[in-house]
């Protein structure tokens, strides 16, 4: 079987139904139904995961929660019953933060006892601050040594590892904690030169973290308090042997803390290995039922799915349309700027400032269309985002929860809507099940009053826009020009963008972001040389294409 190149980054060694009308859509020939995997038709076919390295969607299953030995402390009503410093609790008032949210109430008074917490809860229930306010309280009073920080937290991608700091920052000021975060995409010589001139709170993806550590830039010995944020998707992606070489190296007897929001068996080695009597909590079932959120499966033809999304998009509000890969994503922007839709791209082939001023864009509302792959499905908070739209179907059920779970945040409301081609109805409606998602489900046409009625679609303008695009200009970097004192930040930003080991790509080595150059291995955030892991992929690692892709 011939290899396909990985375009998405969190793809695991799927290969997808080469030859029997996978390249549908916004590749070549658009607007036709079926086609051959290569430039085919718009419908798609079905997209099963074949490959014997894939993982079944929903055969993980939960695992079974270790047992707590020691009681936990009861859940408080409010942040003024939990013992932390008044500066903290001043600086919650002060973000308007007032009431905790369930997960912050079971699990702070425990976490601030020092205890090793275990916690599930669907994204946007509060999991940033339920263990970054135990992290911060913990630190308070204490100075770290260059290079030698005294909590880590650990997250899957660049994205939330952005917004973990983000949410954290005012707190950590208010009481005098300095963070550092360290991730691939960018100066490894800057984020070097952050540790070297002393952090307490570092903020790392896995991959990077290690090439800093292998640099002499980190050591661990002295982090007293480790989290890990989204723990399933970590080991979802490959990363468990970077993950547990991580923590084996953090000082023994510290506090750790697993917290994400669905627990599968992939998550078993780190709660058995790395947990101590922890104590266990979850807001609610790994299908993230959302009162508030609406779920919809769109019947469409392959021959009128175009002008569906399109009209979608042109409805007033933002919305986030998911694509299986970035060519995809590239082609429908493309084809929603040409019709008069404010659209932008968001996948692992732009540089880390493209992507940050892109969300930056979206988020002011000067992008008002989302068009993305899995990168943007963790990570990403947008308030008032009501709608998530699923233009190629996930084959997962956890994608599904985590491209859903961007709306209906924090007790907001929100639909999450999937076309759907007559092909793709068996597994999608398995999925579901599997995920545990009742969805009402209707056939539509483009131009038609239920369409409207579901998803605000309306007739685009026609008229070209043109969004300004993140300059590309100032994305790298300037070698400093003095000599002695930054020496070592030029030496680093060279090994990241041409040689050596690290997680931006090597030139003509192996795969960067999410895809992978041919002939090259499937990296996360980088790849390194001969095929061995950045921070995400193996080599070998092959890709389903979109069906709004054509064939590469």
């Amino acid at each position: 079987m011939n290899r396909v190149r990985t375009n998405d980054r969190y793809a695991r060694k799927r290969t997808g139904a080469q030859g029997s009308g996978s390249g549908s859509g916004f590749g070549s020939g658009f607007g036709k139904s079926g086609g051959s995997g290569k430039g085919g038709g718009y419908s798609g076919a079905p997209r099963r995961s074949r490959s014997q390295g894939s993982r079944p969607a929903a055969m993980q299953g939960e695992f079974a929660p270790p047992k707590t030995i020691t009681p936990a402390l009861p859940a408080v009503e409010a942040f003024a019953e939990l013992d932390m410093p008044e500066r903290l609790l001043a600086a919650l008032g002060h973000e308007g933060v007032t009431v905790p949210f369930p997960i912050q109430a079971a699990t702070l008074p425990n976490s601030l006892a020092g205890r090793d917490v275990l916690g599930r809860g669907r994204t946007g229930s509060g999991k940033t601050l339920a263990f970054g306010l135990a992290l911060l309280a913990r630190t308070v009073g204490r100075r770290a040594e260059p290079r030698q920080p005294l909590a880590l937290i650990l997250v899957p991608t660049r994205e939330l590892a952005q917004q973990v700091t983000d949410a954290l920052t005012p707190y950590a000021r208010s009481v005098g904690l300095r963070m550092a975060t360290v991730v691939g995409g960018m100066s490894i010589g800057r984020q070097a030169g952050a540790l070297r001139a002393g952090a307490e709170v570092v903020v790392a993806t896995p991959g990077r973290l290690k090439d800093l550590i292998d640099r002499g830039d980190c050591r661990l010995d002295e982090v007293t308090i480790t989290v890990l944020d989204e723990a399933d998707q970590m080991a979802d992606m490959g990363f468990m042997p970077q993950v547990t070489a991580l923590l084996d190296q953090v000082r023994t007897g510290g506090q750790r803390m697993l917290f994400s929001a669905t627990l599968d068996r992939n998550v078993d080695l780190l709660v058995r290995r790395y947990l101590t009597d922890p104590v266990v909590h979850s807001v609610d079932p790994s299908a993230g039922a959302v009162t508030t959120m609406e779920h919809h499966v769109l019947h469409v033809h392959g021959t009128d799915k175009q002008r569906t999304t399109t009209e979608i998009a042109a409805r007033d509000g933002r919305v986030i349309m998911f694509l299986d890969t970035k060519h995809a994503v590239d082609k429908l922007t493309k084809h929603l700027l040409s019709n008069g839709v404010r659209a932008a791209g968001l996948h692992g082939g732009k540089s880390q400032p493209q992507r940050t001023r892109t969300l930056a864009q979206f988020k002011d509302g000067h992008v008002t269309v989302l068009v993305a792959t899995n990168v943007a499905a963790r990570g990403i908070h947008v308030d008032n985002l009501d709608m998530v739209v699923n233009v190629d179907p996930p084959t997962d059920p956890k994608d599904y929860l985590h491209r859903g779970g961007r709306t209906a945040r924090a007790g907001e409301s929100g639909t999450v809507v999937t076309l759907v081609t007559p092909e793709q109805r068996r597994d999608m409606s398995r999925l579901m099940t599997s995920a545990g998602v009742t969805a009402v489900t209707t056939q539509v046409r483009s131009g038609e009053e239920e369409l409207t009625r579901i998803t605000g679609a309306q007739a685009p303008s026609g008229v070209p826009v043109v969004i300004s695009a993140p300059a590309a200009a100032s994305e790298r970097p300037r070698r400093s020009t003095r000599s002695s004192s930054s020496s070592s930040s030029s030496r680093g930003r060279r090994r990241t963008q041409g040689g050596g080991t690290g997680e931006a790509g090597r030139r003509g080595g192996s795969a960067g972001s999410e895809g992978g150059r041919r002939g090259g291995s499937a990296g996360g955030e980088g790849g390194r040389r001969n095929g061995t892991s950045g921070e995400a992929g193996r080599r070998g690692t092959t890709g389903r294409r979109s069906s709004f892709d054509s064939a590469a």
